[in-house]
């Protein structure tokens, strides 16, 4: 009988225990849950900053050095264009008695000339008018050529025929011997070396623009686009053009360094800006004559043209997405 009583009691406890365990348990791995998931949260609500920079630090570690070292030559030369101030105190333009023809020391980085100005000054200061030129000609050069271009892309039949023809006479001849026509024309000065170089570029934005537009245009979306009563302009100026600028954008990029070293020739032969101007190219033509003497004097300014070419060259590669 007891052993009875005892078998009932236990077979009355356990689904009690049970239910008890059943409803206990569950509630017990919510909390346990909720509070491994607050943690991180909390700890993300923290520190939101921390998040932000992951992705941006993770994106530059993966820029090539060669790529950091052309912005950073490309930034630095644009400082020296816009604040020249905050790199040199000398005067550009006012030589200092009995300081001709020094060589580089501490008080004149890059040595004096054969009338005492300092070099270092002269290079600073010549960035303005360089970058300066170099950014009209590319305006011109990207205007031009990218109205010739999309007009005979987009019109096409005779109209792309007679640009095109147009074009190929620009293509055939050489762009510095077309240059020197245009300045003779317009007058000397960076502004008009600036433009004369702008109009030599024309044809190498407008086949380029051309290509680009033709390929766009037989898209389905710009086909959809007319399809549904798009004006032709409108159409144009929406969906083309904008599809058709990825490979201008890094030609215009290739074409700023083409043309800092157009403008240099240019005042190297004496059609580019008078002196005293301290433009790059006029500085090496002026130091030509004491090669043997004052090597600095056309090395200095000759260095940095090539490195800013270089710099801008390497960066017009990143732009178009080809790989290094």
């Amino acid at each position: 009988m007891n052993a009875l009583t005892h078998n009932e009691g236990l077979a009355l406890r356990t689904p009690a225990t049970d239910a008890l365990q059943a409803t206990v348990s569950p509630v017990a791995v919510a909390a346990a849950a909720a509070t491994a998931a607050t943690a991180p949260a909390a700890s993300a609500r923290a520190r939101p900053w921390v998040q932000g920079l992951r992705l941006p630090l993770q994106r530059a570690r993966q820029v090539p050095p060669g790529l950091w070292l052309a912005w950073t030559v490309l930034a630095l030369v644009l400082l020296w264009a816009v604040v020249p101030g905050w790199f040199s105190s000398h005067d550009p333009l006012v030589g200092l008695a009995g300081q001709q023809l020094r060589a580089p020391e501490a008080g004149h980085w890059l040595g004096t000339d054969a009338l005492g100005r300092d070099v270092w000054a002269r290079v600073v200061h010549g960035a303005v008018h360089s970058l300066s030129g170099a950014l009209v000609a590319v305006g011109v050069g990207l205007v031009a050529g990218t109205a010739l271009g999309l007009v005979a892309g987009a019109v096409g039949g005779r109209t792309d025929e007679a640009l095109m023809r147009v074009v190929d006479v620009l293509l055939a001849v050489p762009s510095l011997l077309l240059s020197l026509t245009i300045i003779i024309v317009l007058g000397f000065g960076t502004v008009n070396a600036a433009i004369a170089v702008g109009v030599a570029s024309v044809a190498s934005f407008a086949r380029l623009v051309r290509s680009e537009v033709v390929r766009v245009r037989r898209t389905e979306y710009v086909e959809a686009a007319f399809g549904s009563g798009g004006r032709f302009g409108a159409v144009l100026w929406r969906h083309v053009l904008p599809n058709s600028l990825t490979s201008v954008v890094a030609l215009a990029a290739l074409q700023f360094g083409t043309a800092i070293l157009a403008i240099a020739t240019l005042g190297f032969l004496g059609y580019g800006a008078p002196p005293p101007t301290p433009e790059w190219g006029l500085l090496i033509a002026e130091g030509r004559n004491y090669l043997s003497t004052a090597w600095w004097l056309t090395s200095a300014p000759g260095l940095v043209v090539v490195a800013v070419v270089l710099a801008v060259n390497r960066i017009s590669v990143s732009l178009s997405g080809a790989r290094p």
